[in-house]
């Protein structure tokens, strides 16, 4: 019955958007979840949470394979689709804040096996046995898969991310320093080895490149603060549970900037322009505006 998966959907959407980083993509796995599950006696399954979730991980899997491969060629580097968290994190995604940003990007280091196998453990909290019907291994073999992908994936800043007063210094700092335009605030706010990575996809023009390092961060957003049109209004919200910066251009979202966090300052930026990316924002302009000094 529809009611049985409208009750799990959110759940659904959750695991889609983790295993594969866009937002389109994760609905078009949950739709074609659907219509399986439409076709299936569901009176004879027992346990409709745990079916759904298998058939949703293994859509996911197929799909994230062949994702992988245009992943190669991609014209810089590829980030996931940022989900907007500032108002109801659970409209979207339920768990929006155990994805963080800077974990999704980690994922794209793993096989889909893998990724699957981390998702569901560590973000879904589902037991190895139940890990094992999902992806068809032991779960022997599903724990040294979590073990292996974790040594893979790294910490991706989840045991650093600073208490909300800092994050919120962090922020307003950050903010106070780009809008008025003050190079030396600005690489106060930075970690020494912070990186910014720019994801254009050949649509939008962007850094092919990650840049590496306070001043040349500081500089380079400089630049584009310099550089933007009259009409460009900017913001900060929240994006996967962190800070977002969006600029609005023609009054839709052209660029998200999600930031990572440390105690001691912020340690990576990543910027999505590419606009395939973003269409899923254009209800959020630019809340929270920055003015900027002049």
């Amino acid at each position: 019955m529809s009611e049985i998966f409208e009750a799990h959907r959110r759940r659904l959407f959750g695991i889609a958007y983790a295993m594969l980083g866009q937002v389109m993509d994760a609905e078009d796995v949950v739709q074609d979840a659907y219509l399986r599950w439409q076709s299936v006696e569901q009176t004879r399954v027992e346990n409709p949470g745990g079916y759904l979730t298998t058939i949703t991980t293994r859509i996911a899997i197929d799909r994230l394979r062949s994702a992988q491969k245009r992943r190669e060629t991609y014209i810089g580097p590829w980030l996931p689709e940022p989900v907007v968290t500032d108002a109801d994190p659970a409209d979207v995604v339920a768990e929006a804040e155990r994805i963080s940003f800077a974990f999704l990007t980690a994922l794209e280091r793993l096989n889909p096996v893998e990724r699957a196998v981390l998702v569901l453990r560590d973000v879904f909290d589902l037991e190895y046995a139940d890990i094992a019907d999902v992806v068809d291994r032991t779960p022997a073999n599903c724990r040294q898969i979590a073990v292996r992908a974790r040594e893979h994936v790294g910490d991706a800043g989840r045991s650093y991310k600073p208490p909300p007063e800092r994050e919120q210094e962090l922020v307003a700092a950050f903010v106070t320093a780009l809008a008025e335009g003050e190079l030396d605030r600005l690489m106060d706010v930075f970690a020494a080895d912070v990186t910014l990575w720019s994801d254009g996809g050949g649509k939008a023009r962007a850094a092919r490149h990650p840049i590496s390092g306070a001043l040349k961060v500081a500089r380079f957003l400089l630049g584009i603060r310099r550089n933007a049109t009259p009409d460009d209004t900017w913001g900060y919200t929240t994006a996967n549970g962190d800070p977002a910066i969006v600029v609005a251009r023609d009054g839709k979202p052209f660029s998200v900037m999600v930031l990572q966090m440390s105690y001691g300052g912020i340690v990576a930026l990543r910027s999505v322009l590419n606009p395939d990316k973003l269409e899923h924002w254009s209800d959020v302009a630019a809340p929270n505006p920055m003015t900027f000094v002049t």
